[in-house]
C-alpha cells in the first residue's frame, strides 16, 4: 500500500521492556517485535561478530493490504575503517506509528 514513516532508535531511546529482551539475545540471531499500543518497536540482529566496524541499515519498511514488512542488511566494516578485535552485536530497532497487522521481516 505504501512505505512507511520510521525512526531508527539510538539505544538510550529503545524502551526498557525491549531492551531486556535484546540484551538476553543479542548474541544470537534475532527478530523482535514489541509495542506499546501507540507505538511498534521492531528490532532485528544478526548475532555476535569478531570485530568491530558492523552496522544495520534499514533498506524498507513498507505497509501490504495484510502485513508490515521490514528489510535490513548487515554492512560490514569498510576498507577505511581500522578494525578492532572485539565482540560486538549489531541490531538495528526501529519505531513505527502503531498497526494492527503481523510484522514480516524480509
Amino acid at each position: 500500500i505504501k512505505d512507511l514513516e520510521f525512526t531508527v532508535l539510538k539505544e538510550e531511546e529503545i524502551p526498557k521492556e525491549l531492551k531486556l529482551v535484546i540484551d538476553e539475545r543479542k548474541s544470537e540471531v534475532m527478530k523482535e517485535v514489541y509495542t506499546d499500543g501507540n507505538w511498534i518497536y521492531i528490532a532485528e540482529g544478526y548475532g555476535e561478530k569478531k570485530e568491530s566496524g558492523y552496522s544495520v541499515e534499514v533498506d524498507a519498511c513498507y505497509e501490504t493490504a495484510n502485513a508490515i514488512y521490514v528489510h535490513t542488511n548487515l554492512l560490514g566494516p569498510s576498507k577505511e575503517e581500522t578494525v578492532v578485535k572485539t565482540t560486538v552485536y549489531p541490531y538495528v530497532v526501529v519505531k513505527l506509528e502503531y498497526i494492527d497487522k503481523h510484522i514480516i521481516f524480509e
